[in-house]
């Protein structure tokens, strides 16, 4: 039995007992929402869920969120949920494929465009499935998708040191990535040398030469202070950082039809003003850097985009996808 098959075995048999019995019941009259997840209260996703989702749904619930995984340990909400210990999370498209593979589509370089294209998919009949196997093996349900935004590479070099316009005029440059085996293989198919690095040793690694770059969302690269020790930036956009939203079955079933109604709504809404939030920002920052003097540049993505797809078909991380839903993808972004 592999690893994914024993925590899915333990989750149906928690969701089993869980799910017993009644619907949900609650001491007073209103539903209370707890929210669990490891982001600040300052993270767009809080601020956008408290100013538009609590109000919207506060005729019928109380949400109430903990921020920092203080009510339950990052990585073990979906559990949690399952169990129906919780009510809300925000899940990673990188929790759900441990649970269910083909997810991993969703944790793969230049499979969201932007974040258009992100909520367009979100939206389409091929997430059908996808939201169907989480409510089966999870117990979970999927309310909207969650712009974190783009992944962008920061690198040492000047621009007349190293102008980046393919994943060709990356060969030998070591670019930090985080150290598991799915992130240095997108390291590798941007055509970079990959070198794994605690992320707080980035800002030193830069600052000496040991690595000549780096990739993050412009907000960590700002707040880092990155930009102290490099030189330019790369608009690759090769990963688009999303979270879902999500609700335990057990709360959802517990609600009247125009309860959900009015919930999935709201969760869409604060999911709209989460996005513009983020992406507000991003501009910002392009415009604080170049302040900075940084060079900020954008490549040539669609030979990026096709080089680092082209590379996922040939691994081991496609053999879980369902034939012919990257396609589906890509002609959603057009």
């Amino acid at each position: 039995m592999t690893k994914i098959t024993r925590r899915i075995a333990m989750l149906a048999l928690s969701a089993a007992f869980a799910f017993t019995g009644t619907a949900v019941s609650f001491a007073d009259d209103k539903i209370k929402l707890r929210m669990s997840y490891s982001g600040s209260k300052t993270d767009q996703r809080s601020v956008a869920f408290e100013e538009v989702f609590a109000p919207a749904v506060a005729d019928f619930a109380e949400y109430k969120p903990s921020y920092n995984s203080s009510l339950f340990d990052q990585g073990t909400e979906l559990e949690a949920m399952a169990r129906g210990n919780l009510e809300l999370t925000f899940a990673s498209a990188q929790e759900l494929a441990q649970y269910i593979p083909e997810f991993s589509i969703f944790t793969a370089g230049y499979v969201h465009q932007n974040a258009d294209h992100q909520l367009a998919v979100f939206a389409a009949p091929l997430m059908d499935d996808f939201k169907k196997k989480v409510e089966e093996t999870l117990k979970v349900k999927l309310l909207s998708v969650i712009y974190l935004g783009r992944r962008q590479l920061n690198l040492r070099p000047s621009k007349d040191e190293l102008m980046v316009k393919t994943p060709a005029d990356l060969k030998g440059v070591n670019l930090r990535m985080p150290g598991t085996d799915s992130w240095q293989f997108l390291g590798k198919a941007l055509g970079a040398s990959p070198t794994p690095m605690a992320f707080a040793e980035v800002y030193t690694g830069l600052q000496s030469g040991a690595i000549d770059g780096q990739d993050n969302p412009l907000p960590t690269t700002v707040d880092k202070k990155f930009y102290e020790v490099t030189k330019q930036i790369v608009l690759t956009s090769h990963l688009v950082d999303l979270n879902y939203a999500a609700i335990s079955l057990k709360t959802w079933n517990a609600l009247s039809a125009d309860q959900q109604k009015t919930l999935e709504k709201a969760a869409t809404d604060a999911a709209a003003l989460g996005r513009k939030n983020q992406l507000a920002q991003e501009g910002e920052l392009v415009d604080f850097l170049k302040k900075q003097g940084l060079e900020v540049y954008e490549p040539d993505v669609a030979a990026f985009r096709n080089a680092v797809q082209a590379a996922y078909k040939d691994s081991d991380f496609a053999k879980s996808w369902p034939e012919g839903v990257l396609d589906k993808i890509n002609a959603l972004g057009k």
